[in-house]
């Protein structure tokens, strides 16, 4: 019997079906972690949005979408949609203009650079509950820094007789219109690293000769911005986009310790979707129904992500 070669037999597979071959098997430990750590809880929780919560299943309910239509009538749901869609349309261009800006301005200098970079992002490695206690006193009425430098202000000019400059103590986190806007500088605050840090290795990641080449066709800094940096950054952009959108929906730690008195206050006025959900499930023993809040906030938060993919997305090709 003749046996067949083995180098002939080894290449009946080509080197990129063989490479083929071991990338799905190593995609395979990841999406086997993802189905059962993230995707069977999401099934999970609608289910358990379909049912009234009781300790033993055979005593569950079934009640369909009752949950649902429950939670589209219902104005505490409503006042808390609308704090988080604020809460995103505030943070994420605000954060993401801030940190691009701050990022070029750091592309720029080279001698403390890594300095810069370090101080920017130590914020965002804080546990969001130290800095939410921090901001929260900073924000106090009676003892708080901002308004004792808005009362030293008053004080300075009153004394060189300008009284008209004067602004009155602010009630930060008490104020139903100046609340939200508080929490979100918080936010902001605690973002801006990231962004920083993202924006800065896309920047990196430029090939200098493009730059180069425009200087010497005589291009100013702001047409290099518009032709080059800008349209070069738009993978890191579209990044940055989706996973701050993604933070905003999902807001929570910062909202529950920042006034943890008035988790939500004063009046919702910072009332989260997620939050909402947490005092439905464990201050009201409402499972259920704070299943459906969960299912719901999925879904917007998937709808959200694939418009921006669709809307931000396109090939840049150098």
């Amino acid at each position: 019997m003749i046996r067949e070669p083995r180098a002939k037999r080894s290449s009946r597979l080509s080197l990129t079906q063989r490479e083929a071959i071991y990338a799905y098997v190593f995609l395979l430990v990841p999406l086997v972690f993802f189905a059962t750590i993230r995707f069977y809880p999401a099934l999970q929780s609608f289910r358990l949005s379909l049912f009234t919560w009781h300790v033993d299943p055979a005593r569950r309910v079934f009640v369909g979408a009752q949950y649902y239509q429950e939670l589209l009538a219902n104005p505490v749901f409503h006042q808390a949609l609308k704090n988080t869609l604020l809460y995103a349309a505030i943070t994420v261009p605000v954060s993401i203009g801030l940190g691009l800006g701050i990022a070029i301005l750091l592309q720029a200098i080279t001698i403390g650079r890594g300095w810069y970079r370090a101080i920017y992002f130590a914020p965002y490695i804080t546990p969001a509950v130290a800095i939410a206690w921090v901001w929260g006193w900073m924000y106090n009425v009676n003892f708080g820094i901002f308004n004792r430098i808005i009362i030293e202000w008053w004080d300075f000019v009153e004394g060189i007789g300008l009284p008209w400059l004067a602004i009155d103590p602010q009630r930060f986190l008490r104020d139903p219109e100046v609340a939200l806007p508080a929490v979100a500088v918080v936010i902001i605050w605690q973002q801006l690293g990231f962004q920083v840090v993202i924006f800065l290795a896309g920047l990196q990641g430029i090939p200098r000769v493009f730059y180069e080449a425009a200087r010497i066709d005589g291009a100013n800094p702001w047409q290099l911005f518009r032709h080059i940096t800008f349209p070069l950054l738009n993978p890191v952009l579209v990044f940055a986009i989706v996973i701050t959108t993604i933070n905003a929906l999902q807001l929570f730690d910062q909202i529950v310790n920042i006034n943890f008195t008035d988790q939500g206050g004063p009046l919702g006025r910072t009332l989260s979707i997620a939050l909402y959900m947490y005092q439905e499930a464990f201050s009201r023993a409402r499972l259920g129904y704070a299943a459906a809040v969960t299912v719901v906030l999925f879904l917007i938060i998937l709808v959200i992500t694939l418009i921006q993919l669709r809307v931000t997305q396109r090939r840049v090709e150098y």
